[in-house]
């Protein structure tokens, strides 16, 4: 008997008529729903290209400036056309030569550059003094000839009622002819600005031929007015070279101008 209502519980059979009026059903949506992806895809791809020419858009607009990673620093007002700093032509056709020489070094490529330079504001007082950012990244702006890019907390410090995420520096990374207009700026006019200058400290190198100094007071640039100054603050530059050692990344920075000073020990023994 069981056997039997479970026989009749069974649906009854389709047709041909329904099965072939299911399948082509089944095509219609498959087809539809292809056409849809295609659609999809075309769209896609459009936006593709509108964002791209956004980003060749945004390369142009940086052109000229030392222009490299957003993260170092912004946009710059780009440099007349064919424009050559003053002190990179020294370092090719004077400077190079000669350190070639001291050096003792037979192919040219060997020669220690200077790649980089990195300047930066330790703001800590802006946490609870806001506008003493804002200052500092203008300020550090005009110095560089490139805007700044604020610096945040990686970590909470309770002692110093830091949290993450806190605004509390600004740094500028420069390359190019921006790197060497600001380093022939530097040299010449800044360093001998600073208030009882004894000459750099010789000891400012990391191993690999990479120079770190202080300076002061922001006042000691030109391009800073004084006047309008609301509170004074100091700045680390870091000169990256290609050197590799102290001592190849003490000649190229001896070579380029920078003067150091020279120990007592130094003076006695010459």
């Amino acid at each position: 008997m069981a056997k039997e209502e479970k026989k009749q519980d069974k649906k009854p059979s389709k047709s041909p008529e329904q099965i072939e009026a299911e399948k082509a059903a089944k095509v219609a949506k498959k087809a539809e729903m292809a056409a849809k992806a295609k659609e999809a895809v075309g769209e896609g791809k459009a936006d593709e290209a509108a964002k791209g020419g956004e980003r060749e858009a945004g390369k142009g607009k940086a052109k000229g400036g030392s222009g490299r990673k957003r993260d170092e620093g912004g946009e710059a007002l780009p440099f007349p056309q064919g424009y050559i700093p003053r002190l990179k032509t020294r370092y090719e056709k004077e400077i190079a030569p000669v350190l070639q020489k001291e050096l003792n070094l037979k192919n040219k490529m060997a020669l220690p550059k200077v790649e980089k330079v990195v300047i930066s504001m330790g703001l800590g007082k802006a946490i609870s003094e806001k506008p003493r950012m804002e200052a500092a990244i203008k300020e550090l702006t005009q110095i560089a000839g490139q805007k700044a890019v604020v610096c945040k907390a990686k970590k909470s410090v309770s002692n110093f009622k830091l949290r993450e995420g806190m605004e509390i520096g600004a740094k500028v990374t420069l390359r190019g002819n921006r790197m060497w207009e600001f380093l022939d700026r530097l040299i010449t006019l800044a360093i001998p600005r600073v208030k009882d200058f004894r000459g750099l400290n010789p000891k400012g190198f990391d191993g690999r031929g990479n120079y770190n100094m202080g300076i002061p007071e922001q006042t000691v640039f030109p391009e800073v007015d004084s006047a309008a100054v609301t509170f004074h603050q100091g700045m680390n530059i870091t000169i990256v070279t290609t050197a590799g050692n102290n001592v190849r990344g003490h000649a190229l920075m001896k070579s380029l101008g920078m003067p150091f000073r020279v120990d007592e020990q130094a003076k006695k023994a010459g």
